[in-house]
């Protein structure tokens, strides 16, 4: 394990370098040494930060399986809504390299407690949003003050422990993060059905004032303080342009037949030029919002890039089954959480023997497993039909979580390995930036084209409804003697043509996300970690 500023767990419970160094002190240069905390002092600390972490991933997946309400209740269609997924997504993604900034701008303890009496307010007026634009609107707020949580949490509870048990702090943070996504889905399909949904955002509301008060009690006192430190504006605002450019033009792309339409060409135009300037104006600042240099680095590339690709996979495929479940399987929102929660169990079990070993075990054979677990996950789930019971459903459920123990620390491991630690501020920045942007994309990519091939599959499907097929012919016929019209029964018919072609969409996706992960098992052995490389912020050992 690191020492109080070595390691820090990005939103899933992966250790990756701390969000920002401590504001140094003017003589010494150095932060302030706090002593640990002790007693009670120590209890109620880390039950403050671990609610607040709690809550913060709680939010990534509590909402999942609340989209089709959600829609509904909007009048929008379950892909538009599930922008409630990617707006919190795209914002966290870019409040994330300004954590090192705003820490050192405003001190961490205040910088923590603002987030989370914000992230409050912000879950406050998700609840009361009404109509699916201020929605929308209140949950990119949402995730613009989430972002430096995670990382702030981290940072507060290594300092409250002695060196020689950070790796007790480490493994009961870690916990609280892999519960979450756990009792996210659960909870959600709850409330959703029993309640209404606007209470998945109520929730935040008492146990983010009781966090947020706890945590100003107690650390107030242990705060660096504030210093005047200089902000790349014009990296930040090209950055926010080709994010949000690029995030729109996906998610609307479908509803707007794609480049047919001016709109979508307009933000691909934007997107690109935006981008281009933001890496010219990055490469030349002296103090960018993101160092692209890391990108020079083998390993930092390799293990960037297998992380995003892996995670965009991942968070469009759970994403995907919920929406499938509860639209075409007639799940409600509570079954449809009770088979997608069981993903964190085998994870949780896992975890502390894979943070514990990273440091011995080449990661790169670490990462393999996760690749070749999620591959075989996802083509169990490419062979599901329209008949498929709750226990295949759930099987491979399950199995995702040993995937998931295997994944983000190993890859980490990787990102940050040979790094100095003077590099690992940027690193995590900007890992974790081009993470979170690649879930957010993979959460759009995954609806468009589930969409588009349920499209192609019911126009296949409805061909063979004709007069020359003996089967549609009896069919028709029984549904008649039933006593539904010929109208009627063309309707039941089309229900279950409906039904074929979206179970088949989402097969062929599953398959592909298999190939594509057994693909990325080449990617990560283009890397070559130092040996014990995962002390670079890998993992807690």
């Amino acid at each position: 394990m690191t020492s109080t500023t070595g390691a820090l767990p990005d939103a899933n419970g992966a250790l990756s370098a701390p969000a920002a160094p401590p504001a140094p002190s003017p003589a010494a240069g150095r932060p302030p040494a706090f002593q640990p905390l002790t007693g009670s002092e120590l209890v109620l600390g880390t039950i403050a930060l671990s609610l607040a972490t709690f809550m913060n991933v709680l939010d990534t997946s509590i909402a999942n399986v609340s989209i089709p309400a959600i829609s509904g209740d909007m009048g929008v269609s379950p892909a538009q809504g599930t922008w409630v997924i990617t707006s919190f997504a795209v914002a966290n993604a870019i409040s994330v390299p300004l954590t090192g900034w705003l820490t050192q701008r405003f001190g961490q303890v205040r910088l923590f407690t603002a987030s989370v009496l914000l992230f409050v307010i912000a879950s406050w007026l998700c609840g009361l949003a009404p109509n699916i634009g201020s929605l929308i609107a209140f949950r990119v707020l949402q995730g613009l003050v989430a972002g430096p949580m995670i990382p702030l949490s981290q940072t507060l509870l290594l300092a409250s422990y002695p060196a020689a048990k950070a790796g007790t702090a480490m493994a009961m943070w870690a916990m609280t993060v892999l519960v979450a996504p756990v009792a996210g889905p659960l909870l959600g399909g709850w409330i959703t059905d029993n309640i209404a949904w606007p209470w998945i955002f109520y929730i935040n509301i008492p146990v983010g004032i009781f966090a947020a008060g706890l945590t100003w009690s107690i650390y107030r006192k242990r705060d660096p303080g504030p210093r005047r430190v200089p902000l790349d504006v014009v990296g930040l605002g090209l950055l926010v342009l080709f994010v949000g450019a690029m995030q729109i033009m996906i998610d609307k792309g479908k509803e707007l037949d794609w480049f047919a339409s001016g709109q979508i060409v307009t933000l691909a135009v934007v997107a690109v030029v935006s981008f281009l300037f933001f890496l010219a104006w990055e490469l030349t600042e002296k103090h960018p919002i993101v160092d692209l240099r890391l990108f020079a680095r083998r390993n930092f590339t390799m293990g960037t890039l297998s992380l995003s690709v892996a995670y965009g996979l991942f968070f469009g495929n759970i994403v995907l089954l919920p929406l499938w479940l509860q639209q075409y399987m007639g799940y409600t929102a509570t079954w449809a959480g009770l088979a997608t929660a069981p993903i964190g169990i085998l994870a949780i079990i896992l975890s502390p023997w894979v943070g514990k070993n990273v440091s011995r075990i080449d990661p790169r054979k670490l990462a393999s497993v996760a690749f070749i677990g999620f591959g075989l996950v996802l083509w169990m789930r490419s062979n599901f039909n329209a008949q498929a019971d709750f226990m295949t459903i759930l099987i491979p459920t399950v199995l995702q979580g040993a995937a998931m123990a295997f994944f983000f620390i190993p890859l980490q491991a990787i990102v940050f390995s040979g790094l100095t630690p003077d590099k690992m501020p940027s690193a995590a920045g900007l890992s974790n930036f081009v993470r979170i942007t690649a879930g957010a994309v993979g959460t759009s990519l995954f609806t468009t084209l589930w969409e588009s091939r349920a499209t192609m599959h019911h126009a296949q499907l409805t061909e063979t409804v004709n007069r020359g097929n003996d089967a549609a012919v009896q069919t028709i016929a029984q549904l008649m003697a039933s006593g539904l019209n010929h109208e009627q029964a063309l309707a039941n018919i089309n229900r279950m043509i409906d039904q074929q072609a979206y179970t088949m969409a989402a097969t062929d996706l599953f398959y592909l996300s298999s190939m594509l992960f057994f693909a990325l098992i080449a990617m990560v052995w283009l890397a070559k970690p130092k040996p014990g490389g995962a002390a670079g912020g890998g993992g807690a050992h």
